[in-house]
C-alpha cells in the first residue's frame, strides 16, 4: 500500500526539488495561494483506453456520456453489473467491470476509467490518467494541503514513484528512483519530471458534446474487397466511424434550422463485415498450400484482397458471401430495433466497391410483394401462383414430359421460374438428360420468338442482333449472376447508395447490354451511383439505360457551395476538357481553393513521410513515365485549352451556358431505377488531385469515407424522403 509522507521535507530537498521562482512572480503566487485556500472537489470525467499497435491512447467520453456514467456511478449501483449505453448506443459500459464493449460488431474490450488526475512526460502527446485508486490518494493529499495550507508534500508509491505537490499550480511526478538513489541522489537527478494536472479542464482535452439521441434513419454499410477499406489500411468499422462523424458535422452545418426546431436528430451508420466470415471457411489454408514462396507479401496481399472478386464469382463462396451480408444486416436490424424500440424511421443500404455489387445482386433478387398490400393481394398472388404452376404442367404435357409434373410442382416452379432455369438447375432437380434437352430447347425457342415478335417487351431485340437470342436489347439484370440462393431482407430499403461501384462493368461482362428504362429494384425505389472521377474501379450506370444519348453525370456540389479548381477534364464524361460543367470557377481569385490546395499538399507530404505510398512507388513510376508523343500532344492541347478557357472567361457570359448545361443534364430521362431521377453522381476532384490522375487513382477509390460532398448527398436524399431540405440549396444541386 502507498503511504503519504506528511512530514515537511528538508530545506535541501525543497531547494533541489522546487525550481526557483522569479522575484516578480512572488506577489501573484501568493495571491493564487490565497485564492486556492478553499478546497473544491474535483469534477471527474470518464475515459476509455484504445490500444492501437500496442500503444495505449486514452480517449474521453463525450460530455453527455460522461455525465450519464457519473450519474450511474453516484447512484451506488455500480456494485451491481450496471450497463450504461454510450457512443450513441453502439457501445455498452459495464460499470462494475470498468469495461467498454461493442454492441453491433466484434471488437477488443476497452478499459474504462473515472479520471480526476493526469500526468504527461516530455515525449507524451497527451495526458494520461492515473488509476482511480491512486487518483483518490492524490486528491486526499491535495485536500489536506489546501485545507491546512501546508504544501511541499509528497506522495510515494511502492514503486518509489514520487509526486510532489508544490502548490495548486505546480505539481510534478518523478520517475521511479534508480538504484543509484542509495548513494544519495535526489528525485531531481532522475531526469525531467512529468507534469501533473488535476481535473480534465486543465489538460486541454478535446471532449465532444455527444450525439443527438433521436435516430431518424438507419444505414447499413457494406465494404469491398479485403479487410482494409482506405489508404491507411483501416477496417470498415473505423471508416464508417469517420463517415458518421462527417455526417454529424454536415447536419450541424446544413440542417441547422431543422435541428433547432427539433425536426431531426441524426442518421445512424452501421458497418457490415463479410470478409472475416469468408476467410474463416478454411480457404486461406488451401490457398497457402498452393501459393508460391517468392514475393511473399504481394502474394499474401492478393490472396487476402484481390481474390475476393473471384470468390464472389464462385457459386460456392458467392453463397457464403450473400448469406453473410444478408444475415448480418438482418441481425443488426433486429438488434437495433431491440435497443431502439421507439425507432420509426426507414432503412437504407450503402456499398463500397465489390460491396455495392453484392447489395445490387441481393436487391435484384428480393420479392416485390409490399407488406402494406399483403392482405389485399394475398388471394390474387395465390391464384397467380397456382395459374403459373398449371402453365408449367401444360408445357410439360406438350413436350410429353407429364411424368415430371410432380417434380416441378414440388419445387414451386411457375412459368417465369422455368424460363430462368439453367441446365444445372434441371440436373439438380433430377431431370434426365433427354428431358433436360427438350426443356432447354423449348425455353430457347420461346425466348427467341419473344425477342422477334414483341418490340416493346423487356426482351426487345437489337436490330443488328443475330438469331441466337443472345443480343436482345434488354436482358434481365439478373442475367449471368452466379447461381446462388439469394436470401430475403427483413425490411425494404429506402435508398441504395453505391460508392466507387463496378456494377455497370459486371452487368456488361455478364451479358446485360441494356437496362430496361422501366426496370426498378423490386423493394428499393432509390439508387445513387456515386464515384470519384479518378476512381479506377467505378463505372457508370446511366449509359446502359440511355445508350443513344451522350451526357455527363451529375456533378456533386461542394459542401461549402463553391467550385473546386479543376485543372483537367471532368472524368466519366465524353465531353471535351472543361473547367467545370455547372459554373465558371475563378481559381486565381478564390482563396478557399488555394487554401484547399495548400491543405492537400500538406496532407500529401505527411502521407509520403509516413511511407504510406512507398510500396506503390514503382507502380506509379511506370504509370507516370513520359507518355507517347500523341498522348503528350493531346495533353498539352488540353492544358492550353483549359488555360485559354480561364483567360477568356471575362468575355463569356457566365450564366447562360452553365445554366443550360445543368438544365439539360438534369432533364435527361434515365428510367425508373432511381424513381425517374438521375443515378450517376461524380465528385469534384480536389486541386492537388488534378496534377496527376494516376498518382491519385487509388486514393480516388478510397476517398468516400471522409468525403463531405458524398456524405451531404446521402443526408440530403435521406431527409428529402421525410420532407426536410437543406437550409440553403447548394449551387449545381439537382
Amino acid at each position: 500500500s502507498r503511504r503519504l509522507c506528511r512530514s515537511t521535507m528538508s530545506a535541501q530537498e525543497q531547494q533541489q526539488a522546487q525550481p526557483p521562482l522569479p522575484a516578480a512572480a512572488a506577489p501573484s503566487e501568493a495571491a493564487e495561494l490565497d485564492a486556492a485556500s478553499r478546497y473544491e472537489a474535483v469534477v471527474p470525467h470518464w475515459f476509455y483506453c484504445k490500444v492501437t499497435d500496442s500503444r495505449e491512447r486514452w480517449i474521453p467520453f463525450s460530455t453527455q456520456d460522461s455525465e450519464r456514467l457519473e450519474e450511474a456511478h453516484g447512484s451506488g449501483r455500480d456494485k451491481e453489473d450496471l450497463v450504461v449505453p454510450t457512443s450513441g448506443g453502439r457501445y455498452d459500459v459495464h460499470l462494475k467491470k470498468r469495461q467498454r464493449v461493442a454492441v453491433y460488431w466484434e471488437e477488443e474490450v476497452s478499459e474504462v476509467r473515472r479520471c480526476t488526475w493526469f500526468y504527461k512526460g516530455d515525449k507524451d502527446n497527451k495526458y494520461i490518467p492515473y488509476s482511480e485508486t491512486f487518483s483518490k490518494e492524490l486528491e486526499e493529499a491535495y485536500m489536506i494541503a489546501v485545507t491546512l495550507d501546508e504544501w511541499k508534500k509528497k506522495l510515494e508509491s511502492p514503486s518509489r514513484e514520487i509526486i510532489i505537490l508544490h502548490n495548486p499550480k505546480l505539481m510534478v511526478h518523478y520517475h521511479p528512483v534508480a538504484t543509484s538513489d542509495d548513494w544519495g541522489s535526489t528525485p531531481t537527478e532522475q531526469g525531467r519530471p512529468r507534469t501533473v494536472k488535476r481535473g480534465v479542464e486543465n489538460i486541454a482535452a478535446e471532449i465532444p458534446n455527444g450525439e443527438p439521441l433521436q435516430i431518424d434513419h438507419l444505414v447499413f454499410v457494406v465494404h469491398g474487397i479485403g479487410p482494409a477499406c482506405d489508404i491507411r489500411f483501416r477496417s470498415i468499422i473505423q471508416c464508417v466511424n469517420d463517415f458518421r462523424n462527417v455526417s454529424l458535422s454536415m447536419l450541424q452545418a446544413h440542417f441547422k434550422k431543422a435541428q433547432e426546431q427539433q425536426q431531426i436528430g441524426r442518421v445512424e451508420f452501421l458497418p457490415v463485415n463479410w470478409h472475416s466470415s469468408l476467410h474463416s471457411t478454411g480457404v486461406d489454408v488451401d490457398l497457402e498450400r498452393i501459393t508460391l514462396p517468392s514475393i511473399n507479401r504481394l502474394r499474401h496481399f492478393i490472396n487476402d484482397t484481390i481474390l475476393d472478386v473471384f470468390f464472389y464469382n464462385s457459386s460456392t463462396y458467392c453463397q457464403t458471401i450473400v448469406d453473410t451480408v444478408a444475415s448480418e444486416m438482418n441481425r443488426l436490424y433486429q438488434l437495433f430495433l431491440q435497443r431502439n424500440p421507439l425507432f420509426k424511421g426507414g432503412v437504407s443500404i450503402a456499398g463500397h466497391s465489390l460491396g455495392s455489387l453484392i447489395l445490387f445482386d441481393l436487391l435484384t433478387n428480393q420479392k416485390a410483394a409490399p407488406e402494406e398490400d399483403e392482405h389485399s393481394e394475398e388471394g390474387s398472388r395465390t391464384t397467380s401462383s397456382n395459374r403459373g404452376i398449371e402453365e408449367v404442367k401444360e408445357i410439360l404435357k406438350k413436350l410429353e414430359l407429364s411424368e415430371y409434373c410432380d417434380v416441378f410442382e414440388k419445387e414451386k416452379m411457375d412459368r417465369q421460374a422455368l424460363f430462368l432455369c439453367t441446365e444445372k438447375n434441371l440436373k439438380e432437380m433430377g431431370i434426365p438428360l433427354g428431358p433436360r434437352m427438350k426443356i432447354l430447347h423449348y425455353i430457347s425457342s420461346k425466348t427467341e420468338m419473344q425477342c422477334r415478335a414483341e418490340p416493346g417487351s423487356p426482351l426487345q431485340r437489337d436490330p443488328d442482333s443475330t438469331d441466337d437470342g443472345r443480343n436482345c436489347q434488354y436482358r434481365d439484370v439478373g442475367l449471368g449472376q452466379v447461381s446462388a440462393n439469394y436470401p430475403q431482407l427483413n425490411y425494404k430499403p429506402t435508398i441504395f447508395f453505391a460508392f466507387g461501384s463496378p456494377i455497370g462493368m459486371f452487368l456488361t461482362v455478364r451479358g446485360v447490354k441494356r437496362i430496361n428504362p422501366n426496370y426498378s429494384l423490386p423493394t428499393c425505389k432509390g439508387f445513387f451511383n456515386i464515384f470519384h472521377p479518378f476512381d479506377p474501379v467505378a463505372y457508370r450506370i446511366e449509359p446502359m439505360i440511355v445508350p443513344d444519348l451522350e451526357f455527363e453525370p451529375m456533378l456533386l456540389p461542394h459542401h461549402k457551395g463553391r467550385k473546386r479548381m479543376h485543372l483537367g477534364k471532368v472524368k466519366g464524361s465524353p465531353s471535351p476538357p472543361a473547367l467545370c460543367s455547372c459554373c465558371s470557377p475563378q481559381p486565381d481569385t478564390d482563396p478557399s481553393c488555394l487554401s484547399e490546395l495548400k491543405e492537400g499538399l500538406t496532407r500529401m507530404s505527411v502521407d509520403l513521410k509516413n511511407n504510406l505510398l512507398g510500396s506503390l512507388r514503382v507502380a506509379w513510376q511506370s504509370f507516370t513515365r513520359a507518355p507517347l508523343p500523341a498522348v503528350e500532344a493531346a495533353s498539352t492541347d488540353a492544358e492550353a485549352e483549359a488555360e485559354a478557357g480561364v483567360e477568356k472567361q471575362p468575355d463569356t457570359k457566365p450564366d447562360e451556358t452553365p445554366a443550360a448545361v445543368k438544365e439539360e443534364a438534369s432533364l435527361v430521362n434515365v428510367g425508373r431505377l432511381n424513381g425517374g431521377n438521375r443515378i450517376d453522381y461524380v465528385l469534384q476532384e480536389k486541386p492537388i488531385e488534378s496534377f496527376n490522375e494516376y498518382l491519385f487513382a487509388l486514393q480516388g477509390h478510397l476517398c468516400y469515407w471522409e468525403s463531405e460532398d458524398t456524405v451531404l448527398l446521402v443526408l440530403k436524399e435521406i431527409y428529402q424522403t421525410q420532407g426536410i431540405t437543406l437550409d440553403q440549396p447548394l449551387p449545381g444541386s439537382q
